[in-house]
C-alpha cells in the first residue's frame, strides 16, 4: 500500500510542498493529494493590486498538477482527526493520510472590533479583493459626475501599506486615507520612514497617525475620542488570523491558534503533522517566531520537504535555514522599498527605495507565479523510494517556553 500524503491548502507554501514532494519521492511508493477550497492558485501578495484594478493571473490548479502525479481535491476542510488520520471536508467527505502537511494559511482578522466583519472589505482572499474592486469601480463613475469617494485603509502594517498607495495610484480619482494605530513605518529605518511618507504625499495618500479604530459603520469609521471619519469604502489590514481547525482537532497550537512545531515543522504534538507558512509557529535562526510572510512559506516549506523525504526514505534530515533577512513594500508600479533588518528583526540604517525595489519586487512575484505553475520543473529521473519503516517517532521538545 502506498504512503499517502495529503496537503491541506495550496497557496505558496502548501503549492511547493506538494511539486517538490512529487520531484523527490518516487510513485511507486507515496500518493500525494492536495485539498484546496478553491480551484485556481491564488497570488495572495497580488491582492491588494487585484483590488486596485490590475489584472491577476489566478492558474487553475487541475492544470498546475497535471501530469505530476498530484492528486486534487476541490474542497473546504471543517475538520482534522489527528487520532484517526482523517480530514473532514465539507461535501461529507473524509480523506485519510499516512503524513499530513497543514498549510490553510490565514486570513483577514475581522474580529474584535465592532462593524468590521459587516461594513469593511479585505484584500486577504480573492472573493473579498474582488468586492472591493467592484465597491471601488462604482466609486470611480460616481466620481466622473461629482467629487470623487473616500477611502479609508486601516493598518500600517506592510499590507495596509501596499494596498493605499496601489489604490492611490490607480485611482487618483479617489481620496485615500491610511490609519496608523502609531507612527507610520514604525519598523522601518529612518531614512525608509521619510521615502515612504515622500510617496504618501507624492500619491495624494492622507495619513492619519496615532489614530485606533473602535467601530466600523457603513459609511464611516469611529475612532477613540469620538472622532467619526466618513467612508465610502473601508479596507481592513489590520492584521491576520489562522483559522480554528488545527486546535479543534486536538493540535498543540499557540493561543493564536499557529501549530506548535519542532526545527523540521514537525508537530510536537502528532509526529504525522507538519505545518507550513502562516498555520506554523515556527522559531527561526535569531530565536523569534518567524512573521506570516511569503517568505516565511518558503522558509518553512522547504524545511518540511527535507524532513518528509528524510524520515521517509531513512536519510539524515538537513536543517534549513530559517531566517527573516528583510521587508520588501511595493508603493505603486514604480516606487518601493526594500528595508533590511538584523538578526533581531529590527530594521538597518541602510534601505533601497525606488524604481529598484519596485522592480525587484515584481520579479519576486513573477518567479513565485512561475515556481507555483511548473511545480515539477526539472524532476530527477530517478526518484527515491521508502524506507521499509519510516521514522514516526516524536523528537524531543526544546521550545516550550517561546510559545506565544
Amino acid at each position: 500500500m502506498k504512503h499517502r500524503i495529503l496537503i491541506l491548502g495550496a497557496g505558496y507554501a502548501g503549492a511547493y510542498v506538494a511539486g517538490n514532494l512529487a520531484r523527490r519521492l518516487s510513485p511507486k511508493d507515496t500518493e500525494i493529494t492536495v485539498v484546496n477550497a478553491v480551484p485556481d492558485f491564488v497570488q495572495r501578495m497580488r491582492l491588494h493590486q487585484l483590488a486596485a484594478s490590475r489584472d491577476v493571473e489566478a492558474p487553475d490548479l487541475a492544470d498546475v498538477f497535471a501530469g505530476t502525479g498530484i492528486r486534487l481535491r476541490v474542497a473546504r476542510v471543517v475538520a482534522v482527526d489527528p487520532e484517526r488520520r482523517v480530514v473532514a471536508v465539507a461535501d461529507g467527505g473524509e480523506l485519510g493520510y499516512d503524513t499530513l502537511v497543514y498549510a490553510l494559511g490565514s486570513h483577514g482578522d475581522v474580529e474584535g472590533v465592532p462593524g468590521v466583519a459587516e461594513h469593511a472589505f479585505d484584500v486577504a482572499a480573492r472573493p473579498s479583493a474582488l468586492r472591493l474592486r467592484e465597491r471601488l469601480d462604482s466609486l470611480d463613475s460616481l466620481g466622473r459626475l461629482s467629487e470623487g469617494g473616500s477611502v479609508l485603509v486601516v493598518g500600517d502594517g506592510l499590507t495596509g501599506i501596499e494596498t493605499a498607495t496601489e489604490i492611490a495610484e490607480s485611482r487618483p480619482g479617489l481620496a485615500v486615507t491610511l490609519i496608523a494605530r502609531g507612527e507610520l513605518g514604525a519598523r522601518l529605518s529612518a531614512g525608509a520612514r521619510v521615502h515612504l511618507r515622500r510617496a504618501c504625499g507624492r500619491l495624494g495618500v492622507t495619513v492619519l497617525e496615532h489614530t485606533s479604530v473602535e467601530a466600523v459603520e457603513a459609511t464611516r469609521v469611529l475612532c477613540a475620542g469620538g472622532t467619526a471619519l466618513a467612508s465610502d469604502a473601508t479596507v481592513w489590514t489590520a492584521g491576520f488570523a489562522v483559522g480554528p481547525v488545527a486546535a479543534a482537532g486536538g493540535l498543540e497550537v499557540t493561543r493564536d491558534g499557529q501549530i506548535v512545531v519542532d526545527r523540521t515543522m514537525r508537530s510536537v504534538s502528532h509526529p504525522n503533522v507538519y505545518a507550513v507558512g502562516d498555520s506554523v509557529y515556527a522559531v527561526g535562526d535569531n530565536g523569534r517566531p518567524l512573521p506570516m510572510s511569503c517568505a516565511s512559506a518558503g522558509y518553512t516549506g522547504r524545511q518540511a520537504i527535507e524532513a518528509i523525504v528524510g524520515r521517509l526514505t531513512g536519510r539524515t534530515i538537513a536543517h534549513t535555514k530559517l531566517v527573516y533577512t528583510y521587508n520588501h513594500i511595493s508603493l505603486g508600479r514604480r516606487d518601493g522599498i526594500l528595508q533590511t533588518v538584523d538578526g533581531e528583526g529590527r530594521a538597518k540604517p541602510t534601505y533601497k527605495g525606488g524604481r529598484q525595489p519596485a522592480q525587484i519586487k515584481a520579479g519576486i512575484l513573477r518567479m513565485a507565479l512561475w515556481a507555483t505553475s511548473h511545480p515539477t520543473y526539472g524532476m530527477p529521473r530517478r526518484k527515491r523510494r521508502l524506507a521499509a519503516a519510516p521514522d514516526t517517532t516524536v523528537e524531543k521538545r526544546s521550545r516550550v517556553s517561546t510559545r506565544s
